[in-house]
């Protein structure tokens, strides 16, 4: 179980894993040691205390989570980088940088950076390189009457409604863009009125990676937000900035995507298995970025005040089939069985088939990733009342009543230890069902499974339903 570190070929990259309880299962001798110089053992709590926050955090969570941290280690102090995530039911650490220096900090040292901003905020926050919040000072949570730990593993646009600057730029998504600083980022802490200025420095692993952001908020107390006369609703980001972000971003990941997947199928010869892991996680990921990218462009069109979907005949049940077929190897891969509509079942409705097939792949998909294993996925269609309906239900966990009215809001995730995407997925499916004349709710209970049934208006009589976008 040893690896080397890439920031030093000399330094191993250190690893350990815990159990569920954060107790120590093994780890390799350069951590082992440290944690025994700790008070720590094998079978006990790990012994470092920012160390095993790290990990709690990702194990509460269920993503990976990464930090650089200082531990003290008899008169001198040690900079780490830290990485817990997910494994076999407890959580794997990878330790690296392993810098010694003295416990004092001279004047200048980079690591001050910080203190800057400790000294001109009101209090912290902290991301990872996808802008979700691994870290908010309690006081915060206290002072404006929300749950830190619920916003943990949440995007930062859950928190502060972020607002353009005079050139009508966001700061924050520009900084993250370019890996540098934010500077002056004003923006409403959600559901208080209050606003506030975001200002943050960039962090990085030990190989110069950008790994999230370290940043504060100061109150801005002679900027509430006006509630007396509202403004007129605004667009969620400025105008073009789907397609520059999609122009951005896509082809890069695309290509990220497509070597990481290269190296972990060792297409061109053999390599060490952990390296072959690390290639497939950074596949993983770009994949959960590209669908990230996906969906804030979706979110900018559909907010768009031109907005509309095409209106054409179509027929339900083969969309529903045409989607259920897209996640088959999905759910063989999940042990989860799609049982969908006959193939001489049709239902006549009207609406665009591409947004038709788009709101179901997410219904289905969220299905797969909700069910249990050796469960079944059910997914039928009928009429009521001038409307055709397709019902997909699973077997998995439920909704509890009272979340079921947020899951359609914009990135609301109910469960933060779900490993799921951006939580604009079914905002965006209500969006376009509403947008074709029809709806989407959902009928769930806790341990009685989810029910998300899509409605759209029926043909007249006599329509023949338009052939689907590559169809012969």
């Amino acid at each position: 179980m040893s690896a080397t570190s890439s920031l030093d070929p000399v330094v191993p990259l250190a690893v350990a894993r815990l159990d569920t309880g954060g107790r120590l299962i093994d780890a390799e001798p350069r951590l082992r040691a440290l944690n025994d110089r700790a008070g720590g053992d094998i079978g006990a709590p790990l012994a470092l205390p920012s160390v095993a926050a790290i990990a709690q955090l990702a194990h509460r969570l269920g993503i990976a989570v990464s930090r650089g941290v200082v531990v003290a280690d008899g008169e001198a102090e040690i900079d780490l980088w830290v990485r817990a995530g997910p494994d076999r039911g407890g959580v794997r650490l990878e330790v690296s940088g392993w810098r010694t220096r003295p416990a004092w900090r001279p004047a200048g040292d980079p690591a001050r950076d910080g203190d800057f901003l400790r000294a001109g905020g009101d209090w912290l926050w902290e991301t990872d390189s996808a802008l979700r919040l691994t870290f908010l000072s309690p006081e915060a949570g206290a002072r404006f009457g929300f749950d830190v730990s619920e916003m943990l593993g949440q995007p930062v646009t859950r928190l502060f409604a972020l607002v353009q600057d005079d050139k009508g730029r966001l700061p924050v998504l520009s900084a993250w863009h370019a890996h540098a600083s934010v500077d002056d980022q004003r923006a409403e802490l959600r559901g208080t009125g209050k606003m506030v200025r975001l200002d943050a420095t960039p962090r990085r692993d030990p190989v110069g990676r950008f790994a999230g952001f370290f940043g504060s908020a100061r109150m801005l107390d002679g900027e509430a937000v006006e509630t007396t006369a509202p403004a007129p609703p605004r667009a969620a980001f400025p105008r073009a900035f789907g397609a520059r972000l999609e122009r951005a971003l896509r082809h890069p990941l695309a290509r990220i995507i497509a070597q990481a997947d290269s190296i972990s199928a060792q297409a061109d010869g053999p390599i060490r298995g952990d390296y072959a892991g690390y290639a497939a996680d950074i596949a993983a990921a770009g994949r959960h970025l590209m669908g990230l990218v996906e969906d804030l462009v979706d979110l900018q069109r559909i907010e768009s005040a031109s907005f509309a979907t095409l209106d054409e005949p179509l027929d339900l049940a083969d969309a529903a089939r045409r989607a259920a077929g897209l996640l088959a190897a999905r759910a063989t891969e999940a042990g989860v069985r799609i049982d969908r509509p006959g193939p001489d079942e049709t239902l006549r409705v009207r609406g665009e088939f591409r947004r038709v097939l788009q709101v179901l792949v997410n219904l289905i998909g969220n299905a797969v990733r909700h069910s249990p294993r050796g469960s079944a996925i059910c997914i039928r269609t009928d009429s009521e009342r001038g409307m055709g309906r397709v019902v997909v239900a699973d077997q998995g966990t439920g909704i509890a009543v009272v979340d079921q009215g947020r899951i359609f809001e914009k990135f609301v995730r109910v469960d933060p230890a779900d490993p799921g995407g951006s939580g604009l997925g079914l905002y965006i499916a209500r969006r376009l069902a509403r947008a074709m004349g029809g709806d989407l709710v959902v009928d769930s209970a806790p341990g009685m499974g989810a029910r998300f049934v899509l409605t759209l208006p029926l043909q007249q009589k006599g329509e023949r339903p338009s052939p689907p976008a590559g169809a012969p």
